[in-house]
């Protein structure tokens, strides 16, 4: 797998970053398999994109019309992708169509400042979330709303959402309820979108990190 990631973006964002690729590390010493990470984001071509089964975006996203294509193309043959918190951030679905349609919604507010909430786990059986209670205390993190919610979208399948005994979340910014959903998949192609992502304690929880493992190997086609 190949992760991509920035550090010269919000300090948060370079944390969990930091925190992220020892993580992953680890886990492919573990597991058996090959991890790197970059920050030369036009390594996102289609030349080194044809090693990797997985890729990987921890704290930004692709900036230049040449690596959206590459991305565009290595997704639409058969490619992973494991994209977290900012990954799904775009200010307006005329930056990247494909990409908002991928993804199946737009971001539209957020919580501030960074709190804890209490995840439900829409679907237990799908192999990223197997094993895990049916709602758990996630860490830290700033909690995105979307417009529509992803759930509307055929292709969407949701694996997680924010319990509604978490509203309203947030002290400056705030999410007054509704169905927000925080970790879903796009049934047409191989990947997941997690909203966790934001701030140092983003690995402190054993049950959410269970969910980070299950969810590489999935999208690498391992158990």
């Amino acid at each position: 797998m190949l992760a991509f990631y920035s550090t010269n973006v919000e300090q948060d964002h370079v944390d969990f970053a930091m925190q992220a690729i020892p993580f992953y590390q680890a886990m492919a010493e573990r597991d058996h398999f090959e991890f790197k990470a970059t920050s030369n984001w036009d390594d996102l071509n289609p030349a080194v994109l044809k090693d990797y089964q997985v890729v990987m975006w921890l704290d930004e996203f692709p900036s230049t019309a040449a690596q959206r294509k590459a991305f565009e193309d290595y997704m639409e043959h058969g490619g992973a992708w494991l994209g977290f918190h900012i990954a799904g951030w775009m200010e307006t679905r005329a930056t990247w169509p494909w990409f908002a349609d991928f993804l199946g919604t737009m971001f539209s507010g957020n919580s501030w400042p960074p709190l804890p909430a209490t995840l439900i786990v829409d679907d237990s059986q799908h192999p990223a979330t197997k094993g895990l209670p049916a709602s758990f205390v996630s860490p830290d993190n700033e909690w995105y709303s979307w417009e529509p919610s992803p759930r509307v979208h055929p292709n969407i399948k949701v694996l997680m959402t924010l319990a509604p005994s978490n509203y309203p979340l947030g002290f400056k910014d705030t999410l007054g309820g509704g169905d927000i959903p925080v970790t879903w998949i796009n049934t047409k192609y191989r990947m997941i979108y997690t909203n966790m992502g934001h701030g140092s304690k983003i690995l402190d929880s054993p049950t959410q990190n269970k969910f980070f493992e299950n969810a590489l190997l999935w999208l690498g086609g391992r158990s």
